[in-house]
């Protein structure tokens, strides 16, 4: 079929809130590569949303799902647990952020990594107020939305949502919010909104992912450890976007000298296949009573095969040197158009965690119309790329770590061409 009929049975199909960003519709992808109903092939520098840090259908991970396929498919683990998921939660605590002895528990979707994380808090604080940033994305349940500090398009419509939520400033120097200030946001929480207390966790993107690829200063997260520490509040740093090697570390905290007390993972985690996790101090994540934490597909064995390929890739294949290679490459490139494009105000980026936010170059206004046309050119040359950002001018690029080098000189020909 195509495209357009695709389109047409879509539409006719689901709900306008799930809408998607392209009108092609895919038919097969391997790596960096992806085919669609047509036949025209795309260079894939959205990856599912951060999801294919190890590319589309890496063989290792394609192999170890259908290897599992032939043991089992299904048990809730929480009924008839399985050595699979108990070595993955063991290999997570080897190399999760914190500090300490970890535990491990495993969801299916961010979301639900985020929702657990602040339930865990609770459990182990005896408290029920949490504080996230302007400008960070935590998932679309009622409570992700809470967190999130984004309005449109994710929150109209649905609230009211739930309560004790507090949001304080994210440092960004392009928009005038320092370190000091953003700090300061916090100091003012507790004296307008909420007694330190009464907060049970503060939750953070080391670098921000919906909110435009804004990448924490080691001071920020130095002093937010310190005012953590200082009134009992825990630290949940969300890794959900930014972990599983794609900022040149294991984890964007790992390039930090601060340990948060527990970590959201999802996303890059499997490789393609549902599932999520918290990881955390061990006392911490003991808090909730047996049976508080759990889900009928947490776990699923396909995904922890998944999971188990995908942390094997990252080592085998070096995907925290490869990551660091090609934000380098990507950043100076990008640096070279900035000095012939006026409208790119920042480079900006972690790793391949990498970003450009685009501002009229008269006023200084965000430019959500410039992003937007970029996209567009790039997606007809044949290059997919994602916005993001508070106001939607900001370009993300999230290509797979596994892109072959000819390829990802072509996407930046591309990018060029979309650019001019």
């Amino acid at each position: 079929m195509t495209n357009e009929q695709l389109k047409a049975r879509r539409l006719a199909a689901f709900p306008r809130g799930a809408a998607a960003m392209c009108d092609l519709h895919a038919q097969t992808a391997r790596n960096a590569m992806l085919r669609d109903a047509e036949g025209r092939e795309y260079i894939d520098f959205a990856s599912g949303i951060a999801v294919l840090n190890t590319g589309h259908c890496h063989p290792r991970v394609v192999q170890a799902v259908r290897n599992q396929l032939d043991r089992f498919t299904h048990t809730a683990f929480q009924i008839v647990p399985y050595e699979s998921a108990i070595a993955l939660a063991e290999r997570l605590n080897a190399v999760a952020p914190v500090d300490g002895s970890a535990k491990t528990a495993f969801f299916t979707t961010g979301a639900e990594a985020v929702e657990n994380a602040v339930k865990i808090a609770r459990a182990y604080t005896r408290r029920s107020a949490v504080i996230a940033f302007s400008g960070g994305f935590h998932g679309r349940t009622l409570m992700g939305l809470a967190l999130t500090g984004k309005v449109g398009p994710y929150k109209v419509g649905f609230g009211p949502f739930p309560a004790e939520i507090h949001h304080a400033l994210f440092p960004n120097l392009l928009h005038g919010i320092s370190t000091a200030a953003a700090l300061a946001s916090i100091e003012g929480l507790f004296r307008t909104s909420v007694e330190p207390e009464r907060v049970a966790a503060v939750i953070v993107e080391p670098v921000q992912g919906e909110g435009g690829f804004n990448v924490a200063p080691p001071e920020f997260l130095v002093g937010l450890r310190s005012l953590c520490d200082r009134h009992g509040i825990l630290l949940i740093a969300d890794e959900i976007q930014s972990g599983f090697a794609r900022t040149g570390r294991m984890f964007a905290m790992d390039h930090h000298q601060v340990k948060p007390d527990l970590v959201t993972m999802a996303k890059s985690l499997a490789g393609g296949l549902p599932l999520s996790a918290v990881a955390g101090r061990a006392e911490v994540m003991d808090a909730p009573a047996p049976g508080g934490l759990g889900g009928t597909y947490a776990a699923n064995p396909l995904a922890v095969a998944a999971a188990h390929a995908v942390l094997d890739v990252i080592s085998e294949e070096s995907l925290c040197t490869r990551a660091e290679d090609l934000g380098k490459r990507l950043t100076e490139a990008l640096e070279q158009l900035q000095e012939t494009h006026s409208g790119i105000a920042e480079v900006r980026g972690l790793g391949s965690m990498v970003a450009i936010e685009f501002q009229e170059p008269d006023t200084g206004a965000p430019d959500p119309a410039r992003a937007k046309a970029v996209q567009d050119h790039a997606m007809r040359g044949g290059l997919l790329l994602l916005t993001c950002g508070t106001y939607g001018n900001v370009i993300r690029f999230l290509y797979p770590l596994t892109i072959e080098d000819t390829t990802f000189n072509r996407a930046l020909a591309l990018l060029r061409a979309a650019m001019d």
